[in-house]
């Protein structure tokens, strides 16, 4: 940029601030108190008719506005629980505003629903939202955690801090179907394209409200709000000021099987807020949470196929195939009668061997025992150096009605593996940091700089139990904002630290101290040997299958590193602190996101309707050094584009409510996609409303869905853009169905092979239709119900794909692993699969303060065509039941009591398939305020009954956790 463009730029800020400072200004002060029992009203709003100018009462009620609007205007004050009131000012100077008590129900303001604050009562589509209130008195140990009390809500705990919100259906430990903002800011993590739950993010003391938007939102928030989208706002320096703290501490792991004592858990808050003038105002506060994670101790059974399971019969001990859900480095297996045809193809090849072979048929074509080959080739010098391959090529022979031709069957057997608890670094913890500096440039536009930054170790489910070690993330914004307007630029830095997959892990460890081949040529020569009778030291005795099994895997495992042991943790450390790339388990993840967009409502300008439109543009860098994606070359720049407009009215004497919105986006690997949304809100009675939409929602695959490349022990993880099918020859040297390989395996028929198929990969649609009501049926009954009906097409699943080593074309190698290359890659399914759902809520407040809450809703899938993997995993009900009274006879004790429950529901994921029981959660805090310090202290407990409970399959058991708080300037 030359110096004249600078110098004006400059000038033009000096002369805005110049402008701003000279203005004349009216300043009026005055006390909000109630009209009941004249006792002040803290944290009112006060504002400016027909403005965004405003301020709030402090704790005292006291207020102080410095504007200039000329004389006279009028006040807005407005709080929840109150009721709404407007006082002229022709004069400056102090004025007192009584304000008469009213039912909170259906007061709440929302933003999220239409992006223009209306009454929750007049809400298009369904919405719910938690105040601060509502937070301070939850049993929850924190605010994340309460957002699954809400109706219609999943929460799914990989970690004690890892936990993830959905809705509508398709739950999982990383939503892509669901948009989470903070401050406006998308939370996701750019290498997942979904929430690290709240590892980053808002503080508990930071949190002013939670608005939850269940169902499609793409229509006003892009790409991945297919099912839902929540959103959190943090307090206002202007409102909230002065000093807030919050100790926690609690115990956890009573009673737990994998524990053998209770553990503490820690959490500490800190925030400080203040005013200086009436322009300035900061706010910066931080989190520190500590704990012994929760355990995954689930040690089923699975029978894998590539990335896809069903859970089997059968342990260690009887299952020589054994795969345990929270045991990893037992997913290297191999067929033993494959292994042998590989040994004797592999002895075949030496051109000496062919008479000995020949020789061996004739043998047992003429009745010879194994005992007695045995001891014929041992004692022939010639024969004697290949008696030790007698286990493998006697099964294998050609011979004309071979008795020993089935020793090896069709059974697979496994490494052994090692427990999750001794692989995973369950030490977990959550440091986060929040600041912001706001500037008021005049009084309707205001300038602000935040920043969120966290750092933290937890476990996620995804593909495989991957250790979250010591992530960071940071999220920073500059927004500039008006009464009718935003624009906004922020970034989200990822760094993945020492974050590790634990099945990779393992399987080097086992790597470490013996290969694979060496491990099953032992394991499955001992075996063979045991069940011809030839095996040293049993005197010719055949050994039952079961004795056989345990002596391979006894001869095999020698040498094997015990956990706890020097030798384990010198591998360990070796493994996790070197890249995939180079062999180990580490990821190196450092990819980043940048996102810029602007908001114009032209309510001030266009009377008869309001309309509003706005535009954003996103751009991922993805950038893991060949860990997670393809970018061993240099980091992957994806972008992003999009627009929205809406328009809605009020007719027919504001019975009715029309609205319109329409969103184009376009993704530069896809085709841009438009995606409208149509509600009708229908006043029946004050109060009470009825409503219909429909919407359509999208997503684009994700930024790993296009560019994953992870070699896992399974299989390669590969994106479905056409990059991959060019890369890895797919062409020439096709791939074949893991379901084919499977039944090639078994009969040995190179017909039954069937070829995969690779498709052009699109965005995912959802076309979802909804009917819904809320109303006060009195005063003191809030009713709110919905149901809805989606169409998912196009809809993004994932193929289990192999071919034979090294892109070779030869099929018989197919018949080992050892000798296979296998894949998974995204792809669109032709099949239309059908949501359906509803939702009722009731609230009732009852005299003296107490509050009663019940929920009940339900989500489950129609037509499902018979082998689609949909991963819909959501149970078909699930309820709460509330009650509490923060001020119990007006004294200064409260309490909540908040039951869950859930359906049992069939879980479908990458890392296992299995059923999840059903099960049910009772959460109680009782509480005591000290007015006169500002403080408030707490005895909690989530899951009181200490029931422990699996929220997700292969996820932790999570029992009780207990504890005390003291929270100072909470209220």
């Amino acid at each position: 940029m030359s110096k004249c463009p600078r110098c004006l730029a400059a000038l033009s800020l000096l002369l805005l601030f110049t402008i701003a400072a000279n203005a004349q200004t009216t300043t009026i002060s005055g006390t909000v108190r109630n009209s009941t029992n004249k006792e002040s009203v803290p944290f009112v709003t006060v504002n400016i008719k027909g403005t965004s100018a405003g301020t709030f009462t402090d704790e005292r009620g006291n207020f102080k506005l410095t504007t200039s609007h000329a004389l006279p205007i009028t006040l807005v004050f407005s709080s929840v629980g109150f009721t709404s009131k407007e006082v002229p000012v022709s004069n400056a100077g102090n004025i007192d505003v009584d304000l008469e008590p009213g039912s909170s129900l259906g007061t709440e303001v929302v933003i999220s629903a239409s992006r223009v604050p209306e009454r929750i009562l007049e809400s298009p589509v369904s919405i719910e939202r938690m105040n601060v209130g509502a937070i301070r008195a939850a049993a929850a140990p924190n605010y994340y955690d309460q957002v699954a009390n809400l109706k219609g809500v999943d929460l799914t705990t990989s970690s004690l801090t890892f936990r993830t919100i959905s809705t509508r259906g398709f739950n999982g430990s990383g939503n892509l179907r669901f948009n989470q903002l903070v401050d406006g800011m998308d939370n996701q993590a750019p290498g997942l394209n979904f929430s690290v739950g709240n590892i980053i993010g808002l503080t508990e003391l930071d949190v002013d409200n939670v608005e939850l938007l269940q169902g499609a939102s793409s229509a006003l928030y892009g790409s991945g709000g297919m099912n839902g989208t929540l959103l959190m706002t943090s307090k206002s320096p202007w409102k909230n000021q002065g000093l807030s703290f919050q100790v926690k501490h609690g115990y956890m792991h009573f009673d737990d099987p994998a524990l053998d004592n209770a553990t503490p858990y820690y959490d500490w808050s800190l925030r400080y807020a203040k005013k200086i003038g009436e322009r300035f105002a900061f706010r910066i506060s931080g989190q520190f949470i500590k704990a012994d994670d929760w355990q995954a101790t689930d040690y089923r059974n699975l029978q894998r196929n590539n990335v896809f399971s069903s859970l089997k019969e059968g342990d260690r001990t009887s299952d020589p195939n054994y795969d345990g859900v929270n045991v990893f480095g037992d997913e290297a297996s191999a067929s033993m009668n494959a292994f042998a045809q590989v040994v004797r193809a592999q002895v075949a090849a030496n051109p000496s061997a062919g008479p000995a072979l020949a020789g061996l048929d004739a043998m047992i074509a003429g009745g010879m025992t194994p005992q007695q080959i045995a001891a014929t080739w041992q004692g022939n010098p010639l024969l004697a150096p290949l008696a030790q391959y007698l286990p493998f090529l006697i099964p294998t022979s050609g011979a004309p009605n071979n008795p020993y031709r089935g020793t090896f069957g069709t059974q697979n057997v496994s490494r052994t593996g090692y427990n999750e608890n001794t692989l995973v670094d369950y030490d977990t913890y959550n440091v986060k940091v929040s600041g912001a500096l706001h500037y008021k440039i005049t009084e309707n536009i205001e300038a602000i700089l935040m920043g969120n930054w966290g750092t933290g170790t937890t476990v996620y489910t995804g593909a495989d139990r991957y250790s979250i070690k010591n992530l960071k993330m940071g999220q920073y914004k500059l927004e500039v904002k008006g009464k009718n307007w935003f624009l906004r630029g922020y970034t989200i830095q990822e760094n993945s630290g020492d974050a590790y997959t634990a099945t990779t892990a393992a399987v080097a460890i086992n790597r470490t101290w013996k290969s694979d081949q060496n491990w099953f040529s032992q394991y499955s020569g001992t075996y063979g040997a045991a069940r011809l009778g030839i095996l040293p030291g049993t005197g010719g005795a055949v050994l039952p299958d079961a004795t056989a099994h345990t002596t391979a895997r006894t001869v095999a495992d020698a040498g094997r590193f015990a956990p706890g042991t020097p030798e384990f943790k010198a591998a360990f450390d070796s493994v996790v602190n070197v890249s995939i790339s180079k062999g180990g388990a580490k990821f190196e993840d450092a990819s980043d996101m940048y996102h810029f967009e602007g908001q114009y409502n032209f309510s001030d300008h266009i009377k008869f309707a309001e309309i509003l439109v706005g535009a954003s543009f996103r751009r991922y860098v993805l950038n893991s050094a060949g860990t997670i994606f393809a970018d061993t070359t240099g980091s992957i720049g994806i972008n992003e584009v999009g627009g929205y407009a809406q328009v809605s009215k009020w007719v027919i004497d504001d019975r009715l409510k029309l609205t319109v919105s329409g969103r184009y986006d376009k993704n530069e690997n896809f085709n841009g996609r438009f995606t409208p949304r149509a509600t009708a809100l229908i006043k029946v009675a004050k109060d009470n409303s009825f409503r219909l939409s429909y919407q359509q929602a999208y997503r684009f695959p994700s930024t790993q869905d296009q560019w994953i490349n992870l070699r896992t022990p399974a299989s390669v993880l590969i994106g479905g853009l056409p990059d991959f099918y060019n890369y890895y020859n797919f062409g020439n040297s096709p791939a074949y169905t893991a379901e084919s390989i499977t039944r090639y395996r078994m009969t040995g028929n190179q017909n039954d092979l069937v070829i995969a198929e690779f498709g052009t990969l699109k965005p995912e649609i959802a076309n979802s239709y909804e009917i819904g009501y809320r109303g006060l049926l009195t005063s003191s009954l809030l009713v709110d119900a919905y149901g809805y009906y989606s169409r998912y097409q196009d809809f993004l699943g994932r193929k289990a794909v192999g071919r034979s080593t090294g892109g070779s074309t030869n099929k018989q190698m197919l018949l080992s692993p050892f000798t296979t290359d296998n894949y998974s890659f995204i792809f669109n399914s032709e099949n239309v699969v059908k949501a359906i759902g509803w939702g009722v809520s009731v609230n009732y407040n009852f005299k003296k303060g107490y509050q009663f809450g019940l929920n009940v809703s339900g989500d489950q899938l129609q037509d499902v065509d018979s082998g689609l993997v949909t991963f819909f995993n959501t149970p078909k009900l699930r309820f709460n039941v509330t009650l509490g009274n923060e001020k119990v006879n007006g004294s200064n004790w409260g309490f909540n009591i908040l039951y869950r429950w859930q359906d049992n529901m069939l879980w479908e994921g990458t890392f296992g398939t299995g059923d999840v029981d059903s099960f049910g959660s009772l959460d109680a805090q009782i509480s005591y305020r000290l007015p006169k310090i500002k403080s408030l202290i707490k005895l909690g407990a989530t899951n009181l009954l200490n029931n422990y409970y699996t929220s997700a399959f292969g996820n932790p058991s999570v029992g009780g956790l207990y504890y005390v708080s003291f929270g100072y300037n909470v209220f």
